[in-house]
């Protein structure tokens, strides 16, 4: 992706600093920043995904919407893609810096200290999961890092687009949700017309080098297997037709997954919000039984994950639909980061693997914040 000029960065990182609601995003595979702003002020929420049925525009949705998190709809006032367009619509807009932006908050912990923690509330987790209360549960956790004087989020978000072709990259902000970056591999659902698609993705290990490895083990082979049979189910009951490929090894930045795709028609685009809800969360994010670990996790995680795990993308039932989970991402606060990743826990699952693999996960973000452009 090409450098904007220094005036456009310096535009939209203020942006992030005022009380409009935007988001620029980047498509796997593409070159094009994708831009969506609202001219006003008031924020469309919503509770469920169904009422974003026969709704257009950028969502940001938790993953547990609460009044204190609920799900967003940046209305597309202005849309541009390429930098020329976004600093050609840009031009004449008046937007003020203002203060006490809604973030998240974590008083800064040494590595032992956060390792310590989840390592006591792994241990709340694998009890249920080796009594078979439970088929799968997903624990994540967050980290605070000092973020450098003069940070850039727009310059991280280029680094992260030139250094993750695969992924969906993103840079959302709005009053209620703060400041979010992310470069997520997993899509929820996409299409358009009567053409869409979905992947289950769980599953995970280190790049080896260069080379992807493929010597996966009982557990990524049982978690991704538990994923796409819920996915399977799921399409089953709400398309005529479903087609299915996979399991195969992709590349994630620095990881791989285990990933099957999954292409499905539906008949009704305006319903497209009952199919978010049919479908999310999946077992990659949650767990198994979906009700059950999704109440487990919001009562022992010992957080509230906000818009970590969430729903983020491109909404429009007329047009091409792209939304995604909201992962390997970070809240951006005044002087800080808080990243966000979790992994699938099973009954054989060991802490300290599974810790981690949450490290990793999270490099996948820090590269990009602490050495920016």
């Amino acid at each position: 992706m090409n450098i904007p000029d220094l005036q456009l960065i310096n535009k939209i990182d203020k942006l992030t600093r005022s009380g409009k609601s935007f988001a620029i995003y980047r498509l796997p595979w593409t070159e094009i920043p994708l831009f969506v702003m609202q001219k006003d002020d008031n924020i469309d929420t919503f509770s469920l995904h169904c009422e974003l049925n026969e709704k257009k525009g950028f969502v940001i949705s938790p993953f547990h919407a609460t009044e204190k998190h609920p799900i967003i709809l940046i209305r597309p006032d202005i849309v541009a893609g390429g930098w020329t367009e976004i600093e050609y619509k840009l031009n004449g807009i008046d937007f003020a810096e203002i203060k006490g932006i809604s973030s998240e908050y974590e008083e800064y912990k040494e590595e032992s200290e956060l390792k310590d923690k989840y390592t006591s509330v792994f241990n709340k987790f694998i009890t249920p999961l080796r009594n078979n209360e439970f088929q799968k549960l997903v624990l994540s956790r967050k980290a605070q890092y000092r973020l450098k004087k003069n940070f850039s989020p727009t310059e991280a978000f280029i680094k992260a687009c030139n250094s993750y072709p695969r992924m969906m990259i993103s840079l959302t902000h709005t009053p209620i949700s703060g400041t979010w970056i992310g470069s997520t591999p997993e899509i929820i659902i996409g299409g358009k017309g009567n053409s869409w698609n979905t992947v289950s993705l769980a599953g995970t290990m280190q790049m080896n080098g260069t080379s992807m490895p493929e010597n996966w083990t009982s557990k990524n082979k049982e978690e991704q297997a538990l994923v796409s049979d819920y996915i399977r189910d799921i399409l089953q009951n709400i398309s005529n037709e479903v087609i299915v490929n996979g399991p195969y090894t992709v590349q994630a930045g620095p990881l791989v997954h285990l990933k099957t795709d999954f292409k499905f028609t539906i008949e009704d685009n305006s319903k497209l919000g009952n199919v978010i809800d049919a479908l999310y969360p999946t077992p990659a994010i949650c767990g198994l039984p979906k009700q059950d670990a999704h109440n487990f996790i919001i009562k022992n995680e010992g957080y509230d994950r906000g818009y970590y795990s969430g729903i983020i993308g491109w909404l429009d039932p007329e047009g091409e639909t792209n939304l995604y989970v909201n992962l390997r991402c970070a809240n951006i606060t005044e002087n800080s980061a808080i990243y966000y990743a979790g992994g699938g826990i099973l009954p054989l699952s060991e802490a300290s693997s599974e810790w981690e693999e949450t490290q990793h996960k999270m490099n996948t973000m820090r590269r990009c914040l602490t050495n920016t452009l």
